[in-house]
């Protein structure tokens, strides 16, 4: 059973060198921009060469671009192996071990069971993409063997592991469990793969101890396949020679196709003479030579001279046999007479103790990263002269050991809370880590800082500077630390060495490729004594102007002339307008929000004239309160210049809501009396006119009943004398009315639903709406009301609905439409009819006037519309009117 599996591990060793072999040819067929080239040539050679391959991939970027052959792999081109999505473990884990990995047996894309060996390629030490090989299950399963055993005693059994499950999946027959039956295993870690020979009856070793006879008929034919073997050893030593030469041909042409292809220099050299007998492509391309210029020339003639008597050096131990290769770093010159750096292996072609003949040069331009390690000493130097120099205390320190403390008390990665509170709660904790930073440099500042000239004084250990003070900013560079941060700031105070205590401002930094072992952390103090006396003093000087500023009876502000955003507001707002100066400064357009509505318009373009013309100036506008009451303000602004722009803005805004609540009532005492005297000298006027009119009448008439003839005459003049009476009897009632209407202060006022009135009115003018046919439309809501008297809203409703009516048009039917609605937060009763009409132009400034009537109409007396303007007036709304002669009218009554 050893045997076998021995020969079957063989053949899967051999498959898998060979396949390593193929990808790593395909690898060099990879030029430095990542392009491969003569694939399908290539690819067409290693197929042919390796019988137990069934296709070969080229995947740039996890991207299958590049199969061999393409006939029936087609599926698989642009499938990209290394998407998040699909989770390739096997992919991924060739790229972190950098080496070839195979996958499965899988199913392919293409169809079937396959196992997909993957071999990582890198360019200047960045993932390039993958090399390929695809070996079908039965493929490798014919190259290996496995299939050419008889199964009567034995059986083979295959199977990978998941790396990250540990589960075993079989994948050949027979599946079922065989722990209790013999066999044997070998491992295959390029797949992570198991084969097993597993016995089919664990009894048969006992049967196969058969009688001597069963032995000595089983030596005989041993016997006999010798003798054979013997007879046909001349033949098989034949096909073995010409095995072996087809091999040698083949190697050969694998050599011939790699030292061409490679993406590296290699030259094939004469020992003795030091001449060039081959070169490769890039070994030309890296010194800027043709092929045929480099075979006329010798290794000494493009070796720079300084490295020339190393390299005869290594050559002469080499022609000696006491190194068999050796390797080193050296000059070439180009042929443009640059330097180009490359690192050499020279490899003898002469077996040990044959004369030294010809040797193999493999050359890697390393010119880049010779200049990068150039460019990283000079900056290392320089670095450390900026250290040196700084103008600012600089300290390097070694907290490994701290971490590690940390790291056995597991605080690292534990909760910044948690980490606190331990700190807190385990003084002895933070001073051994205190014991533990040792400091590995300091510059001539930190000398200058502790006034000593020796850094053997300030070097070893950092608890000879720490003292109490300094204690909480340690602690808050080990929270740092279990945190995982690299950077951290803050202010300390420090003891000298002589005891003098100074304040200092840190920056904690981890060197850069030292933030797992925190071995170089640089820490800078500058010292900022001074600036901490200054800020105190600073502090206190605005302790006092702030305390002399909230003593003002006024708010004290300072805010940004482009945004009007606040930077500083008094406390005197929380007692002016209920917010605290947190609130108000939290939110950028606090101030535009909280302004009246009504005044924020004209006030932000008043502030931004004047903040443009750079000129100081006072406002008075209203302010929303917290709590929703409305303050007036006087807002005093500076307007603070600097080069000819506006930086900044300062005022002082002051309370006057009293002032302002006097000079509002005031005006409208004013407005009252002016009111009413235009109400009284129209009134007069009334009197005057009217009256005047019926007294001399009367005189008239009385004068004639005086002179009259007869009794006839006198009864005539008589009857005239009392339509005159009657008529004076009805002026003095409407003059009385209009007088009840102007002086009337004690109003009741009650929430009415305009529908119900508007019903109810209709139903008193019924028999005129029947017997004139008109349409009545009313449009208004049952659920609007007004805050109104009950009698002024039946007599305006009366007047103007029996006024639409009376003024019909002679030739259409009369249509009244009433609707209702709301605009500029006031309730409107718009009354709209299709009668006559009214001249606005000839009559509209003496609409409302008494006794003032524009038709012939015989009813029309012009004291309607006269005393329902006056009730208007007197609940605080408004009337209008638009109206076109001959088209119709429509009023629109204002609801307070």
């Amino acid at each position: 059973m050893s045997s076998i599996l021995n020969v079957v591990h063989q053949n899967i060793e051999q498959s898998l060198k060979n396949s390593y072999i193929t990808t790593l040819t395909l690898a060099m067929t990879i030029d430095d921009n990542g392009h491969s080239k003569n694939f399908n040539e290539v690819g067409k050679q290693l197929i042919e060469s390796s019988p137990n391959i069934d296709a070969i991939e080229l995947v740039p970027g996890g991207v299958i671009k590049y199969v061999y052959p393409l006939e029936g792999n087609e599926a698989v081109v642009n499938y990209n192996i290394l998407d998040p999505l699909k989770k390739n473990k096997s992919a991924l884990k060739a790229i972190e071990l950098r080496k070839m990995y195979y996958a499965g047996p899988v199913e392919l894309k293409q169809g079937g069971l396959g196992i997909i060996g993957r071999f990582p390629v890198f360019k200047a030490n960045k993932f390039w993409g993958f090399c390929a090989v695809v070996i079908r299950f039965d493929t490798f399963l014919e190259s290996s063997g496995i299939k050419a055993f008889s199964k009567d005693k034995y059986y083979f059994q295959f199977s990978k592991t998941d790396t990250d499950t540990g589960k075993e999946e079989f994948f050949l027959p027979n599946k079922k469990n065989f722990r209790k039956r013999t066999h044997l295993t070998v491992s295959f870690p390029e797949g992570d793969w198991k084969l097993y020979l597993i016995t089919t009856n664990n009894y048969y070793l006992i049967k196969q101890l058969t009688p001597i006879a069963i032995l000595a008929i089983v030596l005989s034919l041993i016997c006999g396949l010798f003798t054979t073997s013997l007879l046909k050893r001349p033949s098989e030593l034949q096909r073995l020679v010409h095995s072996q030469a087809l091999r040698l041909m083949k190697s050969e042409i694998k050599f011939k196709y790699i030292f061409e292809q490679a993406a590296i220099g290699i030259a094939h050299i004469d020992s003795n003479s030091s001449t060039f007998i081959e070169a490769n492509e890039r070994f030309c391309q890296m010194l800027g030579y043709e092929t045929n210029e480099i075979s006329k020339m010798d290794y000494m003639m493009i070796t720079h001279p300084n490295d020339l008597e190393n390299d005869f050096k290594k050559m002469r131990l080499l022609k000696r046999g006491v190194i068999r290769e050796f390797g080193l770093e050296k000059r070439f010159f180009h042929k443009d007479g640059n330097i180009v750096w490359a690192s050499v292996t020279i490899t003898p072609l002469w077996s040990v103790g044959e004369k030294p003949t010809s040797h193999i040069g493999i050359i890697e331009d390393i010119t880049d990263k010779k200049e990068a390690q150039d460019r990283i000493k000079r900056s290392e130097k320089r670095f450390k002269s900026l250290f040196n120099n700084s103008p600012i205390p600089l300290w390097e320190e070694d907290f490994s050991e701290v971490k590690n403390y940390l790291s056995e008390l597991d605080l690292i990665d534990a909760s910044k809370e948690y980490v606190e509170n331990y700190f807190k709660n385990n003084r002895d904790v933070v001073l051994n880590c205190l014991t533990m930073v040792k400091v590995i440099d300091v510059n001539n500042m930190c000398l200058a800082l502790h006034s000593v000239k020796d850094k053997n004084i300030l070097k070893g250990k950092l608890s000879t500077i720490f003292d109490e003070e300094g204690i909480p900013i340690f602690t808050k560079q080990l929270i740092a630390i279990t945190q995982r941060q690299n950077h951290i700031t803050g202010d300390s105070q420090v003891r000298l060495l002589d005891n003098e205590h100074r304040h200092i401002h840190f920056r904690w930094s981890v060197v850069p490729e030292y933030e797992g072992t925190l071995e170089r952390v640089l820490v800078s103090t500058e010292d900022i004594t001074e600036r901490k006396n200054s800020e105190e003093v600073i502090l206190k000087s605005q302790q006092k102007i702030e305390s002399l500023i909230n003593t003002i009876d006024g708010i004290v502000w300072e805010g940004d002339p482009n945004t009007y955003d606040f930077t500083f507001i008094s406390h005197k707002v929380e007692d002016i307008l209920g917010y605290t100066p947190e609130e108000w400064l939290d939110s950028p357009s606090f101030w535009i929000n909280h302004v009246h509505p009504d005044d924020r318009e004209w006030v932000i373009e008043y502030f931004s004239r004047y903040t443009y013309e750079k000129r100081q100036h006072d406002s008075e506008y209203r302010m929303i309160r917290k709590d929703g009451e409305i303050v007036w303000l006087r807002d005093i602004v500076s307007v603070v210049v600097e080069n000819d722009i506006a930086v900044n803005l300062r005022g002082i805004m002051i309370d006057i809501t009293k002032a302002k609540m006097a000079e509002l009532e005031l005006n409208n005492t004013l407005h009252l009396v002016t009111e009413q005297n235009k109400r009284l000298l129209n009134f007069s006027y009334i009197v005057s006119h009217n009256l005047r009119s019926h007294t001399s009448n009367i005189q008239s008439i009385s004068n004639l009943i005086e002179s009259a003839d007869t009794d006839e005459e006198r009864e005539e003049m008589i009857q005239l004398l009392k339509s005159v009476s009657s008529v004076l009897n009805e002026t003095m009632n409407n003059l009385n009315e209009v007088v009840t209407i102007q002086t009337n202060i004690n109003l009741i006022i009650e929430p009415l639903n305009l529908n119900k009135y508007i019903v109810k009115t209709l139903d008193v003018l019924r028999e005129q709406i029947l017997k004139n046919d008109v349409i009545i439309k009313n449009e208004v809501n049952n659920d609007i009301e007004v805050k109104y008297n009950p009698a002024y809203l039946e007599s305006i409703l009366l007047n103007f609905i029996s006024n639409a009516i009376r003024y019909g048009h002679p030739d259409r039917q009369t249509v009244i439409d009433l609707r209702s609605y709301q605009e500029e937060g006031k309730t409107v009763l718009e009354i709209t009819d299709n009668g006559i009409g009214i001249d606005l132009e000839k009559n509209g400034e003496k609409l409302f006037g008494m006794y003032k009537t524009f038709t012939n109409h015989g009813e029309a007396r012009g004291i309607g519309l006269f005393i329902s303007k006056n009730q208007i007036d007197a609940m605080g709304g408004r009337v209008v009117v638009k109206s076109a002669l001959g088209e119709g009218t429509t009023f629109k009554i204002y609801f307070r």
